[in-house]
């Protein structure tokens, strides 16, 4: 679990112009995993992408390690 959300953060701080300003948290409930992505109010759009296909991309990527490790992955933007 720790890789995947090592892996988020990764690519979101690719994404953004202030890197430092972004914060992941990651809370495990039984299969459940939710991976909870805040960045900077000006980063927002960089990290949704245009009509949300840069979000789909990471989940699509989660959803992928899911099918591998036998969890569900969720990806929440938190503004």
């Amino acid at each position: 679990r720790i890789v995947l959300k090592n892996a988020v953060e990764k690519i979101v701080k690719s994404l953004v112009d202030n890197p430092d300003e972004v914060l992941i948290t990651e809370d495990a409930n039984g299969k459940n995993v939710t991976i909870k992505v805040q960045v900077a109010e000006g980063d927002m759009g960089k990290l949704i992408g245009r009509e949300g296909r840069t979000v789909k991309a990471i989940r699509s990527l989660l959803y992928a390690a899911s099918q591998k490790h036998g969890k569900r992955f969720v990806l929440d933007v938190v503004e």
